[in-house]
């Protein structure tokens, strides 16, 4: 219990403090857009990092190597908050996160969210939906990398089980041609959602895999993307449950 005080307590904190920051950011940006980019990225996963620390949680990455230096589609299962600390903290570009419609109404965190390009996806709302794939398109073609968890939600089921992937996430690779960069996650719900609202000390294993570029694949796993990169990712995590 005294980790997830902390954690909020940190949290409050680096929002109320930062709230300057904002300000320095944006006058930084109508000079050197770039410089404010990445400053505003650096900042947010030091928090992060700052976070995990609190956590006590133990990593082992694999294939960080294979993330290739150009903008990509990150696509990962998705069981914990924590999912988005732990890859969020390791990009090494400019990446917007895909986040439901919900995140958009709290104050100073959408701020932040926004200011990393993150997205709001309504989920409900089909045409909205479609304009929030169209502008991720459009950030990938700026440069920028996507990460999205297609599942739609946290997945509350077996540790080893996903929940079917919605294909149209992956119109934003379709469209753009980026490289689809699977990430697969273990353990993570043991980090908060297994003993809510206690915070545990546990190990968990997030691998990157090998990217995978549409234009590259068979005629039917083009058709069928999202089932192709799920049996990676399905086949990735059970392979990794031995390491935890």
């Amino acid at each position: 219990m005294i980790r997830f005080i902390c954690v909020v307590v940190f949290l409050i904190l680096f929002l109320i403090l930062t709230i300057p920051v904002f300000f320095i950011e944006w006058l930084i940006g109508k000079f050197n857009r770039n410089a404010r980019d990445y400053s505003c990225l650096r900042i947010v996963q030091w928090g992060f990092k700052a976070i995990l620390k609190v956590t006590g949680v133990h990593t082992t990455v694999i294939g960080f190597e294979n993330i290739p230096d150009e903008p990509v589609l990150f696509i990962g299962n998705h069981r914990s908050f924590f999912d988005i600390l732990l890859t969020y903290s390791r990009c090494p570009r400019l990446t917007g996160y895909v986040a439901k419609k919900e995140m958009e109404k709290i104050p100073l965190l959408s701020t932040w969210m926004r200011f990393v390009y993150c997205l709001f996806l309504d989920r409900e709302n089909p045409k909205e939906g479609l304009k929030t794939i169209l502008q991720a398109i459009d950030y990938v073609k700026q440069g920028i990398s996507i990460c999205i968890f297609p599942e739609g939600t946290r997945n509350k089921g077996e540790e080893l089980s996903m929940l079917p992937f919605k294909e149209g996430a992956f119109k934003i690779a379709a469209k753009t041609g980026c490289a689809i960069v699977p990430i697969s996650m273990n353990n993570t719900a043991a980090i908060f959602e297994n003993q809510f609202p206690r915070i545990k000390k546990v190990n968990v294993v997030v691998e990157y895999g090998t990217p995978i570029y549409p234009k590259d694949l068979a005629p039917e796993d083009k058709k069928h993307i999202g089932a192709y990169v799920q049996n990676i990712i399905q086949e990735t995590i059970n392979k990794n449950a031995e390491l935890i």
